[in-house]
């Protein structure tokens, strides 16, 4: 016996919602405008579908379904490069946005992807056979970071983990090129998040400074896409 799950989110609007899922790549399954606006799409083996409510508020949303996948890597570049061809660029905050693609500390590797109505998909594929949440780690700077993107990334505390990285990078412990560069990357992050561009800006121009050999890029690749990502932003600031 098999069975399969299929969402059913609100949206504003059915074609503006379809818009931006065909520009990641999804087919249309389901198209219906009377006697109420429906909409089905699909990507691989993964279904959504949405009715139209125009009084749905993006900014209050809380709708999101997990999708599990056995190449995150490939997707997620796929949806990062259908969105760039449609907008011109990667939209990392606000909506819509992606987020960024890294480990989680309970066995996935994960990235979030949020539409323009609110509406969440968590993306992921297991790597570890332990799912279970890795213990804090002792160590003062592996914990300040851990703490950071916690408080960042999870739960959008965007001032906490700012106040807990300048605090790493000022005062903190000596910090490895490595640290380094993901304290910095993350802080930059969190500096768009509270609408200080030039402080970003001055954190990018930091973190790419920083020395690296081919080992530590190819072990800092999620954050140095999140550099590129950060960088194309405030070039669109700019213009």
């Amino acid at each position: 016996m098999g069975q399969k799950t299929i969402p059913i989110f609100p949206c504003r609007s059915i074609a503006d919602t379809w818009e931006f899922y065909r520009a990641l790549g999804f087919e249309q399954t389901t198209w219906q405008t009377r006697p109420n606006p429906y909409l089905g799409v699909r990507h691989g083996d993964v279904d959504v579908q949405f009715y139209g409510w125009k009084k749905h508020d993006p900014a209050a949303s809380m709708h999101m379904c997990y999708v599990v996948t056995d190449d995150v890597n490939a997707l997620y570049e796929s949806f990062r490069s259908g969105l760039k061809e449609a907008l011109g660029r990667i939209p990392t905050r606000g909506l819509p946005r992606v987020s960024v693609l890294k480990d989680m500390t309970y066995g996935v590797r994960q990235f979030l992807l949020t539409d323009p109505d609110g509406i969440q998909l968590r993306i992921g594929q297991q790597i570890s056979e332990n799912l279970d949440h890795a213990p804090i780690p002792s160590e003062p700077v592996a914990k300040a970071l851990h703490m950071a993107a916690l408080l960042g990334d999870s739960k959008e505390d965007h001032r906490a983990a700012a106040r807990i990285l300048d605090k790493l990078l000022k005062n903190g412990e000596p910090l490895t090129p490595s640290e380094r560069l993901k304290a910095l990357t993350l802080r930059a992050d969190m500096a768009l998040h509270l609408d200080d561009p030039d402080r970003a800006r001055t954190l990018l121009s930091e973190a790419h400074a920083v020395p690296l050999n081919d080992a530590e890029r190819a072990a800092l690749k999620d954050e140095l896409v999140r550099l590129e990502d950060m960088g194309a932003s405030m070039d669109d600031r700019g213009r």
